[in-house]
């Protein structure tokens, strides 16, 4: 271990070592705090600081120092992944040519605005600095709509590199490239070989992966390169990516199963080539949306993506006249080449078309390009005019849509084809051969495993439950995530409410010999990493206490950090009436379902709401869940609603949510007095609604109302007994009245 000595400080010796190159650099070894600053006050260039390996606690860990291009000051683990930086710990970096590797955050959370920081005040900044090999594993704040970035890139010329970054539920930027002074302006940042990580649906704008720059900044250049790295499952919200700042490279990155788009959301003169967008077939998978002016999109492999709209596999956007620095400029000079589509549902030109947004793309090109669809069609939408986009030398294997056939070939002979291209008279159209996906296994730290997030129903051991007075709870406590357990016929008596913490699976044999009564004000309570699976039961709550307000299920009362998943498959529900308000199913405040279903399933007398998915009412664009599935299932006499989803805001960043209410039959729905929305079933500002093939006998009707958004809404096949038809309000055209009535 180095000392630092009255002789390292003699002018005589610096001036010796500065001119000599051969000088054997130091190593300080390092294991606390305060041994940390010993050595950093003693560094000089070519001197590396090694912590110890070991857990370090609360450690906010500021390195500034001073070293060279030759020889750059550096911070690393004694051995890759050897230093685990738990709790709240956090690292901000200030100087130049300074180098961090092999450190891993979690099992905490920063106490500051990031984890990484490549400043230490706003005038101390990092500059020709690299991070590299570091992994950020949740690290969340534990409320999920206190906001921070995990890494935030000030200065010029800095690397974040072969880094792990998976796992954050909180609000905020995974990775910020921030340009809010002169000197991190035009700053030539490198991000490559990095490995982000799932990122669940955050349920509201915040939720990008990586953004550069801001709307207040968005005229400037960044110059960042962006390159060779892979986002697999990246779902926060519709931005994966968000440029907001001009002259980016964004080439050879890989998108797999991320649910959104590469969004050129502000600024100018952006080029992104050599990316692979993979949907495999996922909901909401997208591709590049393009804004603003000078954009270049080229040589980049669409596949399988599904997204609609703003999300969509390929979406040019309509623009406001005279936009404001942070509204949607107008499309201009865009260069639209030598892309390969391939089963990409939906290519939306002129997109958000409407009062506000009615500048259309002009002077734009769309050319060489190869459509094919071999097991999905896809349809180009038009959304305001397209003559301000030429198109030539594109070729599709089907008929494409009459606006713009005359720039295109159709070839037939395409179908299932492996190739990005082909060659018409001698011209390339489509993306080059050389363009492939990254394994995602090439990118990152090769030392660190990467993650499973979401665990598998019945993944795990089946266990054997006997029926009795608190055998589930003690069941419960024992399981392991992903465990099924067995319910054995007879009567399960809970006198305590049973937390679920993890993934499990309640099976019993049939309805009707396995029936589960609580005692208390509730049976389940979801919590954080929970999820709940139950099939072939009787729920009753016959023995529940005489009081107002029991809930069957509920999440945690307010404030989950990670999402759940609720699916339901023939259960019978019955004598939640002990006393009025007996819901069946409670969403909290700030809890957030992935998936909520219910199927072939029977519903008895029931006198509060049988899912209650209503408690976000800041109209923030916050909403309680993604999809909601109900299917072939009876509801009867049930004083509430059969379902209240309410997502308030003007917000556009998110996907849902999303409702289909098919072959159900209701009878006898909604008509208690304390069902304030007079509705059977209640959406607000719902995106995608389908409503089929039901029956409503002697109910209150459906409500829904439009609020934001493109919401899509259908409905056929339903038969209205003694109810009032489907009640849809626009207030997306009714401007003159309140987007959140009572």
């Amino acid at each position: 271990m180095k000392v630092a000595s009255a002789f390292r400080s003699a002018i005589g010796f610096i001036t010796f070592l500065a001119l000599n190159s051969t000088v054997q650099a130091d190593n300080f070894i390092v294991d606390s705090k305060q041994s940390y600053l010993d050595a950093l006050a003693s560094a000089v260039p070519g001197d590396d600081i090694i912590l110890k390996n070991g857990t370090y606690q609360d450690f906010e860990i500021k390195f500034q120092a001073q070293g060279s291009e030759e020889a750059p000051i550096t911070l690393r683990a004694e051995s890759k992944g050897g230093v685990i930086l738990s709790g709240q710990s956090n690292l901000s970096i200030a100087g130049s040519h300074l180098v961090v590797s092999g450190l891993v955050f979690k099992d905490g959370y920063s106490p500051s605005g990031s984890v990484i920081s490549y400043r230490t005040s706003k005038d101390e900044l990092a500059n020709y600095t690299r991070v590299t090999e570091v992994v950020i594993e949740d690290y969340s704040k534990p409320d999920k709509f206190e906001n921070d970035y995990w890494v935030a890139l000030y200065g010029k010329h800095n690397r974040l590199d072969h880094s792990y970054l998976a796992g954050k539920r909180n609000r905020g930027v995974t990775v910020a490239v921030r340009l809010n002074t002169a000197d991190s302006i035009e700053n030539y940042h490198q991000i490559d070989n990095n490995y982000f990580g799932y990122r669940p649906e955050l349920g509201s704008n915040g939720g990008e992966t990586l953004r550069i720059g801001t709307s207040h900044y968005s005229l400037e250049n960044s110059f960042t390169r962006v390159e060779n790295n892979v986002f697999d499952r990246c779902n926060g919200e519709v931005e994966i990516i968000s440029v907001k700042s001009g002259g980016n490279v964004l080439d050879g990155n890989t998108f797999i199963e991320s649910r959104g788009t590469l969004t050129l959301r502000h600024g100018n003169g952006n080029t992104i080539t050599n990316n692979v967008f993979l949907g495999n077939g996922v909901q909401n998978t997208g591709g590049v949306r393009i804004i603003n002016a000078n954009q270049e999109v080229a040589n980049n492999v669409f596949k399988e993506l599904t997204g609609y709209r703003f999300g969509s596999g390929f979406t040019v956007m309509n623009g406001v006249p005279n936009s404001p620095q942070n509204r949607y400029h107008q499309v201009r000079n865009a260069n639209i080449h030598h892309n390969t589509f391939i089963d990409v549902s939906h290519i939306q030109l002129a997109a958000g078309a409407d009062e506000e947004r009615s500048a259309p793309p002009v002077d734009s090109i769309f050319s060489n390009n190869l459509v094919v669809a071999n097991d999905v069609p896809t349809s180009f939408s038009f959304f305001d005019d397209i003559s301000g986009i030429k198109f030539t030398n594109n070729a599709a294997n089907y008929s494409v849509e009459s606006q713009i056939e005359k720039g295109f070939t159709k070839r037939s002979d395409l179908i299932n084809t492996s190739s990005n291209s082909i060659s018409i008279n001698g011209m390339q159209v489509g993306a080059d051969s050389s363009v492939k996906a990254l394994n995602k296994e090439d990118v990152g730290p090769n030392w660190y495993k990467k993650k499973v997030y979401v665990t598998p129903f019945s993944s795990g051991n089946e266990v054997s439950v006997e029926p009795g007075v608190n055998t589930l709870f003690e069941a419960v406590a024992k399981a392991q995530d992903g465990d099924v357990l067995v319910l054995n016929d007879g009567v399960y008596s809970e006198e305590k409410i049973i937390e679920i913490n993890k993934t499990l699976s309640f099976k019993g044999s049939a309805v009707g010999k396995v029936t589960i009564q609580p005692q208390r004000s509730a049976l389940f309570e979801i919590s954080d990493n929970g999820s709940l699976q139950i099939e072939e039961v009787t729920l009753a709550g016959t023995d529940a206490p005489d009081a107002a307000g029991n809930t069957f299920i509920r999440t945690k009362k307010w404030g989950m950090l990670t999402n759940y998943r609720f699916v339901m498959t023939n259960v019978k529900v019955t004598d939640l009436d002990i006393n009025h308000s007996y819901h069946f199913f409670s969403a909290g405040a700030r809890s957030f379902a992935a998936l909520l279903s219910i199927t072939n399933s029977q519903f008895d007398t029931i006198s509060g709401h049988v899912l209650a998915l209503n408690k976000e009412k800041d109209d923030l664009g916050i909403y309680n869940v993604e999809v909601l599935n109900l299917e072939n299932n009876t509801f009867n006499d049930v004083s509430g609603a059969l379902a209240l989803v309410y997502r308030g805001g003007t917000d556009e960043s998110t996907f849902g949510p999303k409702v289909t209410i098919e072959k159900n039959v209701l009878t006898n729905v909604g008509l208690g007095k304390r069902n304030k929305r007079k509705a059977s079933i209640f959406l607000h500002g719902v995106q995608k609604t389908q409503i089929r093939n039901n029956v409503f006998n002697a109910s209150t009707p459906v409500k829904i109302e439009h609020t934001v958004g493109e919401p899509q809404t259908s409905y056929s096949g339903n038969k209205f007994n003694d109810t009032s038809d489907i009640n849809i309000i626009d207030y997306l055209k009714v401007k003159d009245e309140c987007r959140c009535p009572e």
